[in-house]
């Protein structure tokens, strides 16, 4: 087919066949499983040697929709050993995954918007969504070019664009809590302009936003402002004198769950401080259960005593950030990428959620003394237990306790 606009859809591509699966799950396996860490979950969650001792979250690491977008980009790999495969950005918030698909030879394109990248799909490519989903206009275009799809889109990311695409039939304005440059929330915000693309949204971040969105609502204000504060959170044509008149609460879904229900307690309150009811106010919980349990989880095992914290993730990852905002609260917290983090006992490089950049600190003096430690770990829903394990070893490491020891325990 010459012409694109003569390409046809084609159906999504179904690749968890039984015998593809059964080669994917082995190599999956083989990537990021470990034993390690499964024997410590079945002691309860902690490990002590000597005077160290190292506990788990009794909720971390991947989820079942990480599971399964790995899976299926593995698989899209079997089916087609032989055609160009391509990944809308990355497939998770995770370097290590990431870097198996590159050396699986799958080529990333650019997500933040439509390229030339994208003019150069063919009908014999394939093209695997992430586990955020993309954009309506990105699937507009890998159709027009009547490319294979593999779509590994997490369900409860489909559940809100579900709920936003009602509100916007519906003419309400959705409230997005999330990160505007985040592909969730970029893909999210496509579905809240509905299908005939009148829909209207906003996106909050801060309850500092909220509050300002809020102010509005009660008492309007200066719209110029207002527009120029928002200008890359809203949708086109946003006019807040019109479009904050029914407002319905959303969010991405790996926000910290007391944040976004502060928001959606502050946005209800001053709907109904200007009308006098919640009538022109919805909202519906999209939290993701796996984000959930991780952060109730950590809530839960900061109630007994620990030293320190290691949070294990992308630094790019939402839902891992949250962890690390949740420990800062109460105990020296330290968001590593992986156990290369733990470099010696005179530095931890880890990423700094206020400065907004890695940065290298000097370790707590329990770690380097000789005296009882605890060390806590959790890690978010991207990322996998051989970096976990990887961390434990580490942790043992700079202790003087062997691998072998540590194995054999």
């Amino acid at each position: 087919m010459s012409d694109t606009a003569d390409k046809q859809k084609r159906p999504r591509v179904n690749v968890r066949r039984p015998d593809v699966m059964t080669q994917v799950n082995a190599e999956v396996e083989r990537h990021y499983r470990s034993s390690i860490v499964e024997k410590i979950r079945s002691q309860g969650g902690e490990l002590t040697l000597g005077t160290t001792t190292v506990r788990l979250a009794q909720q971390f690491g991947f989820c079942y929709g990480v599971e399964r977008a790995i899976d299926l980009a593995y698989a899209a790999r079997r089916v087609f050993p032989d055609s160009r495969i391509f990944l809308i950005g990355e497939i998770i918030h995770n370097g290590e995954v990431n870097r198996q698909l590159v050396d699986m030879g799958i080529v990333s394109l650019p997500w933040e918007k439509l390229t030339a990248d994208y003019d150069q799909l063919t009908e014999d490519d394939v093209v695997i969504v992430p586990a955020f989903g993309a954009p309506t206009n990105f699937m507009e275009k890998i159709e027009q070019r009547g490319c294979y799809v593999v779509d590994t889109t997490c369900g409860d990311v489909m559940k809100v664009w579900k709920r936003v695409r009602g509100y916007a039939k519906d003419g309400i304005t959705s409230i997005i809590h999330g990160k505007a440059g985040h592909e969730e929330t970029q893909a999210t915000a496509s579905r809240a302009l509905g299908e005939d693309g009148k829909g209207n949204y906003l996106i909050v971040l801060t309850l500092d936003e909220t509050d300002a969105v809020c102010r509005y609502i009660r008492e309007g204000g200066d719209k110029k402002a207002f527009l120029e504060r928002f200008a890359r959170a809203a949708s086109p044509g946003f006019d807040p004198d019109v479009h904050l008149t029914k407002v319905g609460v959303a969010n991405q879904t790996t926000m910290l769950k007391s944040e976004t229900e502060e928001i959606q307690r502050r946005v209800r309150d001053a709907v109904v401080a200007r009308d006098g009811s919640a009538a022109n106010f919805l909202v519906f919980d999209t939290i993701c259960g796996a984000t959930q349990e991780r952060q109730d989880a950590l809530f839960e095992m900061l109630r007994r005593p620990m030293d320190l914290l290691f949070v294990v993730g992308g630094y790019n990852s939402s839902n891992t950030t949250h962890l690390v905002e949740i420990g800062e609260q109460a105990l020296p917290t330290f968001f590593i990428r992986n156990a290369e983090c733990l470099a010696s006992l005179e530095q931890i490089v880890h990423f700094d959620l206020h400065e907004k950049s890695e940065v290298s600190s000097g370790y707590p003096a329990t770690l380097l003394g000789e005296g009882p430690v605890t060390v806590g770990i959790t890690a978010g829903a991207s990322c996998p237990n051989n970096l976990i394990e990887d961390t434990i070893f580490r942790i043992f490491e700079l202790r003087g306790i062997r691998r072998d020891e540590v194995k054999s325990a």
